[in-house]
């Protein structure tokens, strides 16, 4: 699909249009955009039961717009609501606990 073709103004079409899935098989969160993977989060079973949160990657064209900052968000909510305790291995996971305090109750 063409990314220029989303209309992504609003809100609502915003929210109908992503979509954070656990691709367990990879072992990664998948971030889409209408039917379009733009983004992973690797993740990895770390030592005691906690996960290690290994790398994010977005795809260069969707690059500096937020999307990896929308993607270890659903990444980190799904964390919680699993009661997952993370170990934050990706540079950019630790630099988003820095500015996102509230997800440091996750951190193992």
């Amino acid at each position: 699909m063409d990314h220029t073709s989303l209309d992504l103004s609003s809100p609502a079409a915003l929210a109908a249009a992503v979509r954070i899935e656990d691709n367990v098989t990879h072992s990664r969160f998948d971030l889409f955009v209408a039917d379009e993977l733009i983004g992973i989060l690797g993740y990895r079973d770390g030592e005691d039961g906690a996960v290690a949160f290994m790398h994010t990657v977005v795809v260069e064209d969707y690059g500096d717009r937020g999307w990896a900052g929308v993607l270890v968000r659903g990444a980190l909510n799904t964390a919680r609501d699993r009661g997952w305790r993370i170990v934050p291995i990706c540079t950019y996971v630790r630099r988003y606990l820095a500015r996102h305090p509230e997800f440091l109750d996750l951190v193992a």
